[in-house]
């Protein structure tokens, strides 16, 4: 993966992963992109915005899409290590029990516990770390116990997952004007962000949002270089040590810019989709804030697409939003 680069990510290998994620046994959902007007979000915006209903993918999440990319690709006796705060942890261990492979999640201490639970109902082995010491876990399953890691993030084959989701917005709107994705490690960002350019969409312009606290691809659009951060937010699926150097290398390529929210911001924008029966966790929700918040310019009359990427938030977790 070191030699990989954003040239080497082709519009001929996004496509044979899309054919691998939608005739994946694991049931990857086609999501539903629906018109705002369609739903009872209140709006200030004078712009045609459509969602990307993610929250409603299998597993709950986009994570699924790279995932069953991933494990198409991988020997299925093999034992994996991987690290994640819940969404990729949970499709991880969804594939593998579904292809009987054994495997470990790290998990960083502030993802919520229930997800820690959920994870290991898959009959995964769970262990929580402080965040900086992530890494160093992995590589020790790595070397000590020979296990296999898959990245959460930093990985061409699940970011050709992801990709599968650009695809599906275009089959939709063609030529969308602007489309607004939540950042972490930056695999879904660039997946969908390759995917649309290297289709022909030269005049899309694409946004990565990341909260305020964990912004490792903001810092790294400004270092030049992948960038790590002691990230902290409510949005624990968007703060990871660090930003992949892959999807770093292409979302400088076809990302417009990265912007950021506030957690203050996230926390609205969840209970503002709940209110209108949309269930998306504090992660899934940033690109929505975005807009909302006007991060986004020049987007009046404009054709613009909002990705919800995970629903995965429990009833004692939306007891913390405002109503």
């Amino acid at each position: 993966m070191e030699d990989m680069t954003a040239d080497s990510i082709t519009l001929q290998m996004l496509q044979e992963a899309r054919d691998t994620v939608t005739s994946s046994p694991l049931g990857v959902i086609s999501t539903p992109l629906i018109p705002w007007r369609q739903t009872t979000l209140p709006s200030h915006l004078s712009c045609n915005i459509h969602l990307k209903l993610e929250n409603m993918q299998r597993t709950g999440s986009f994570k699924i899409r790279g995932v069953a990319n991933q494990f198409a690709r991988q020997s299925k006796d093999g034992h994996f290590v991987t690290m994640s705060a819940g969404n990729y942890g949970k499709s991880f261990a969804y594939a593998s029990k579904y292809y009987g492979t054994k495997g470990k999640v790290v998990m960083p201490e502030t993802a919520p516990m229930s997800r820690s639970l959920l994870i290991q109902s898959f009959g995964i082995e769970v262990e929580r770390v402080p965040t900086p010491c992530l890494m160093d876990l992995v590589n020790r399953c790595v070397q000590e116990d020979n296990m296999t890691f898959l990245h959460s993030y930093n990985d061409p084959d699940l970011i050709a997952g992801h990709a599968s989701l650009g695809f599906e917005i275009l089959e939709v709107i063609p030529n969308p004007d602007v489309v607004v994705v939540c950042c972490g490690g930056g695999g879904l960002l660039a997946g969908v962000a390759a995917a649309i350019k290297l289709s022909g969409c030269e005049r899309t312009r694409i946004y990565g949002v990341e909260p305020e606290g964990a912004c490792t691809m903001y810092k790294s659009f400004i270092e030049k270089k992948p960038v790590g951060m002691d990230s902290k937010s409510i949005a624990s699926g968007l703060a990871p040590p660090f930003a992949g150097a892959l999807p770093y290398a292409l979302c400088q390529k076809y990302v417009e810019k990265v912007v950021l929210v506030t957690d203050e911001e996230i926390k609205s924008a969840v209970s503002t989709l709940y209110r209108a029966g949309l269930v998306v966790e504090p992660s899934g929700s940033a690109a929505f804030a975005a807009i909302v918040n006007d991060r986004i310019p020049d987007i009046t009359d404009k054709n613009i697409v909002i990705i919800l990427s995970g629903g995965n938030i429990g009833k004692d977790e939306l007891m913390n939003f405002p109503d």
